[in-house]
């Protein structure tokens, strides 16, 4: 069992080590804003969380809540002042955003210095390209964290599938390990033959949003596998719901050498790296030497 709340745990530690380090040391207190528009009771409880664990690791927090009707330009205009706030360092826009609202052109205003969610054309363009200065969305770069730590920080050479091509996790997730010096296979729903294309993996990561798509028999005996699906399902014989990834658990523990359980695997690792990044763009900004480990 890859234990994710446990290493988020650490990552926030280290964050909380290096903050410290940067106000006694520069008088820099890195800053992180929020920005949510509507009332989607998931996304509250993300940025009450994301809130509350940026004031933990000591860094400054700063969030906005906008009603659903507000309008394009005033999204914008909120941005431009974040973009040229000298305490901002970081800048979050939660998704998904009202259908009135073009999420591109949103997403497109941000500073890239500053787009802490690697969603920004040219971070995603630096990171296809190879360039170290280029942020990394959070739940790929918590997922290499994760993988980092079963292979004693070496990757190299070991065959990664990546089951889902989404900007959000799967392209970048492939970028991210062919930068460790993995072999890398992405598949999707038109890949032939899925089952075996996973088999083939030493490490499997699973970003398809079906609920328990991949089975027992797509593992390859010794696998490591990272399950990055949250998908609400109805349980047997009861009308509540239940949590499950992308992956069927039990079938699979009993083949991989690894694996991360869903809740409690890949998503406490998303708030952490995204403190992660924030405090790496704040020395980026302010060309201070970051301390932190990748």
């Amino acid at each position: 069992m890859i234990d994710g709340k446990e290493a988020a745990k650490m990552i926030s530690h280290r964050v909380r080590a290096e903050v410290s380090r940067l106000i006694a040391e520069h008088e820099l207190q890195p800053g992180l804003a929020v920005v949510l528009v509507g009332d989607d009771p998931a996304s509250q409880v993300y940025v009450r969380n994301k809130g509350r664990q940026t004031r933990e690791a000591g860094l400054l927090s700063q969030e906005y809540k906008l009603g659903g009707s507000v309008s394009e330009e005033e999204l914008l205009e909120l941005i431009r002042q974040l973009n040229e706030s000298a305490a901002i360092h970081g800048i979050l826009v939660q998704l998904p955003l009202p259908e009135h609202i073009c999420e591109q052109r949103i997403l497109r205003a941000i500073d890239p210095m500053k787009d802490v969610d690697g969603f920004h054309p040219s971070n995603v363009g630096g990171l296809a390209s190879g360039d170290p200065s280029a942020v990394a969305p959070c739940t790929p770069k918590g997922c290499v964290f994760l993988l980092k730590d079963q292979f004693q920080g070496d990757l190299s050479g070991q065959h990664a599938v990546v089951v889902g091509r989404s900007n959000i996790v799967g392209k970048p997730m492939a970028q991210l390990l062919l930068q460790e010096n993995c072999t890398v296979t992405i598949a999707h729903s038109q890949t032939k033959d899925l089952p075996v294309v996973c088999r083939s993996a030493d490490i499997l990561v699973v970003a398809v949003g079906k609920p328990e798509i991949i089975r027992g028999e797509c593992i390859k005996p010794g696998a490591v596998v990272i399950d990055v699906g949250i998908n609400r399902v109805q349980r047997v014989g009861d009308e509540k719901t239940k949590l499950v990834g992308d992956v069927a658990f039990e079938e699979c523990a009993e083949v991989a050498r690894a694996i991360t359980p869903v809740p409690g695997g890949v998503g406490p690792m998303t708030i952490a790296t995204l403190l992660h990044n924030t405090v790496q763009a704040a020395c980026n900004q302010m060309q201070v030497q970051c301390e932190l480990t990748q």
